[in-house]
């Protein structure tokens, strides 16, 4: 990598008027809210999967998804292996049965995050190579008791359980699209040097990769449009807050146009310059963030495996304390990430274009006969913080990196602002989400939720972060380094075990959930139950934790991953007819479409009889359709 010198001192950036936050923002304010922002906060941990984190997870789509992929007769929990002891291997908990195994996972490095062996372990969507094309430790997971911080923070406000990462692939690939929304799949046409298409791997090495057919690729350093310079030309302050010790994970720093700058430009002076995290902290406490941040902790604390999650929880802890506390908090959305899964596991197939798609699927400059798609990738980790967030919520739409940049199209627009970025493909902008849906802008709520502390990470002499090193040097020599992996002693139950609760849904619906579905009329919450052994649809009063059975409904979506179209099955295995009726084929279900209004909830309108909607009735407890809009909550619940 090419070295940067510290370009802005902390007191400098504290005094620089380009970067005080405009404070007439929310003078601004749009109907749907998003002008009351004031500043955005995008802090991009490393190499977790949604499954190894959230997998045991109550509300969310984990260890109990009703919608899991079958090939082969067998679902993806068992991922076909090669032990003489079984051949399959269920997911299975790091932490097994002897308290040093908790703790040595906390270091344990699973499998590879590489292009090859992830595109491997998606095996052209089977989702089967995990265990045989990555590792065994690449299935194993995490609870609560593991990640405290993590559980506490997604409990307080909203997660989502469809972020995928953006490329099937490592991390500067994903890091890069963060911040630009592409890795130039098409820039291998024209002349690759100037344009230094097709970035798939952690390369950092100046001029092109040269593939065995001759192919030029990943061109370093790269030479297309980033956010952050749209957001400079849109007037928008940013800055990205990061210490010399960054992981050589800010990837503006891979651009020519910031490589080349000097150092009185804005690209040295707010991309790449080392005013560390304090410098961040003050200015939250001072209300003086610029609009928008971008953090980039320090290695030792990133989570990327052998670095811990726990001390990787401190610094998430120590950002959202700073937001929290801050007088700009009510303004002010924190958006926590991953880039990629590290080589974790993650059971959901992820949401790809169809094949052939522009931007999206080319052949691998690498290995030749293969015509693979880019991404979007597995399903990594992603909360988001902001007083319109809280509650404990899930997020249900497909989202990638290139959310984060639509979220931010949108919000600019909204402010008067605008700009977009014209290097992300037709495809994500037009099927990933923008996030909007997330946010419920006519019921914020101020309050802050008790976080379960995590304990200072241990410090060397210097200064730096060790705790990693201790945890590898006291079970490096150990048999018990790493848990065994448990081949032949699994069960489906112990193994898919989750926690019991709910979490009220919020955007666009996909599979993967068991829902219920509820509306207040008369001041009491009536939920829609399948009666009289699932024969007919009815309502009665909702149980207070939402755990009844007959209240619990499956989707399956008619079409893609971005219908909103669905046909609606019972907890016992029955369909839905727009009669009210339940029937045991899906050929006989009705299709019903289902909409999100966010601050209002979702919307049931059968396709058989036009403009008319699904609505609970108090008198005779059947549900009926009417003309009238009426509008459910819907909470995904594991029991």
């Amino acid at each position: 990598m090419v070295a940067f010198s510290k370009f802005v001192t902390a007191q400098g950036l504290l005094l620089s008027a380009g970067l005080v936050a405009c404070s007439s923002i929310a003078s601004q304010a749009t109907s749907d809210g998003l002008a009351e922002i004031e500043h955005i906060v995008l802090f991009m941990q490393e190499n977790r999967a949604f499954d190894h984190y959230y997998g045991t997870m109550a509300g969310v789509r984990g260890f109990k998804d009703p919608n899991v992929k079958i090939t082969n007769g067998k679902s993806v929990w068992y991922q076909p292996a090669s032990s003489s002891e079984a051949s399959y291997l269920l997911p299975w908990y790091l932490g097994g049965s002897d308290d040093s195994y908790a703790e040595s996972s906390q270091c344990m490095i699973a499998g590879s995050n590489d292009w090859k062996p992830n595109h491997n372990a998606w095996n052209f969507g089977t989702i089967n190579g995990w265990v045989t094309n990555n590792t065994a430790y690449s299935w194993g997971h995490f609870k609560r008791d593991d990640i405290p911080t993590h559980f506490g923070i997604v409990e307080g406000w909203t997660v989502g359980d469809m972020y995928q990462e953006s490329v099937i692939g490592p991390t500067d690939p994903n890091r890069v699209t963060w911040v630009s929304g592409t890795i130039n799949i098409d820039g291998s046409e024209g002349d690759v040097e100037e344009n230094g298409g097709r970035f798939i791997e952690n390369y950092e090495t100046d001029g092109c990769e040269i593939g065995p057919t001759g192919i030029k690729y990943a061109c370093y350093p790269l030479k297309w449009k980033t956010v952050p310079e749209y957001l400079e030309e849109a007037g928008i302050s940013w800055f990205v807050f990061q210490d010399e010790d960054n992981f050589d994970d800010n990837p503006l720093a891979f651009f020519s146009s910031y490589q080349d700058a000097s150092d009185d430009t804005f690209y040295a002076e707010k991309g790449l310059g080392y005013v560390g995290l304090e410098s961040f902290y003050e200015m939250a406490a001072n209300g003086t963030l610029p609009q928008i941040s971008y953090i980039i902790g320090p290695a030792e604390l990133s989570e990327h495996p052998p670095y811990q999650p726990k001390d990787g929880a401190w610094l998430q802890q120590r950002i959202l304390d700073a937001v929290t506390s801050s007088p700009k908090y009510n303004s002010t959305v924190l958006i926590y990430s991953y880039d990629e899964t590290g080589g974790w596991g993650d059971h959901v197939s992820p949401v790809i274009s169809p094949n052939g798609t522009a931007g999206e699927w080319f052949t691998n400059p690498e290995t030749p006969t293969d015509y693979v798609p880019s991404g979007p990738g597995f399903r990594v980790p992603f909360y988001v913080v902001s007083p319109w967030t809280r509650g404990g919520n899930v997020f249900t739409e497909p989202s990638d990196h290139n959310s984060q940049i639509m979220f931010l199209e949108q919000w600019a627009k909204a402010i008067g602002k605008e700009f977009t970025s014209a290097e992300m493909s037709p495809w994500r902008r037009s099927h990933m989400s923008n996030l909007v849906n997330m946010f419920d802008f006519s019921n914020p709520d101020y309050s802050v939720p008790e976080i379960a502390n995590t304990s200072y990470p241990s410090r060397t002499s210097t200064g730096g972060y060790d705790g990693y090193s201790l945890c590898m040097t006291k079970y490096a020599s150990l048999p018990s380094a790493r848990p065994p992996v448990p081949y032949g002693e699994q069960t489906a139950l112990d193994s898919l075990y989750t926690e019991d609760g709910y979490k009220q849904v919020r955007g666009q619906l996909t599979e993967g959930r068991h829902l219920v579905f509820t509306q207040v009329a008369n001041g009491t919450e009536y939920a829609l139950v399948s009666h009289y052994d699932s024969v007919y649809l009815k309502n009665s009063e909702a149980a207070e934790d939402y755990s009844s059975t007959v209240e619990r409904f499956v989707l399956y979506q008619v079409g893609d991953e971005f219908s909103d179209e669905f046909y609606i099955k019972s907890y016992h295995d029955t369909y839905l007819h727009y009669s009210g009726e339940f029937y045991p084929t899906k050929a006989e279900a009705s299709t019903f479409i289902i909409n999100y209004v966010s601050s209002k909830g979702y919307t049931i309108k059968s396709l058989d009889l036009g403009d008319k909607y699904l609505s609970v009735r108090t008198t005779k407890y059947s549900p009926t359709f009417t003309p009238a809009k009426s509008y459910f909550n819907i909470f995904s619940v594991t029991y």
